[in-house]
């Protein structure tokens, strides 16, 4: 099994990546574009998409399956997801083109319930961009 990491281009935070998939794919499903399937796609099955944003992972989707579907943009491969991304312990990464792999050992724990769920969200924010938490 592996996982993808890719960079949420033009999302500053968590909250508006998922904003953004709600509004294009509805509450019921999320997804992502790429331009190429993945030659390992057959290793990803059970695996998850790491999202990065300002330089770090934050997020994780599973992935249900991979397809190439013909966009207005031309033919490119959609990454379906489990809606709603799952915050992880955020994890320094290098922003990057297109997807990268990451193995499940290297892959950052999620957040577990109660870990920020007491603090406002702007405080969250703050205390991640010090890499506090």
């Amino acid at each position: 099994m592996l996982h993808l990491t890719k960079v949420a281009v033009g999302c500053p935070d968590l909250e508006t990546l998922a904003r953004l998939q709600t509004e294009r794919f509805g509450p019921a499903a999320a997804a992502a574009l790429t331009r190429f399937m993945p030659k390992q796609a057959t290793d990803l099955a059970g695996g998850s998409l790491y999202w990065i944003i300002k330089h770090r992972i934050i997020a994780r989707q599973p992935i249900l399956g991979l397809a190439m579907v013909e966009t207005p943009w031309g033919t490119k491969c959609r990454i379906d997801l489990a809606p709603g991304p799952i915050p992880v312990q955020p994890l320094p990464k290098r922003a990057h083109q297109g997807w990268r792999y990451l193995t499940p050992a290297n892959a950052p724990p999620d957040l577990t319930p109660g870990d920020t769920d007491t603090l406002p969200t702007n405080m969250v924010r703050e205390l991640q961009s010090l890499w506090l938490i």
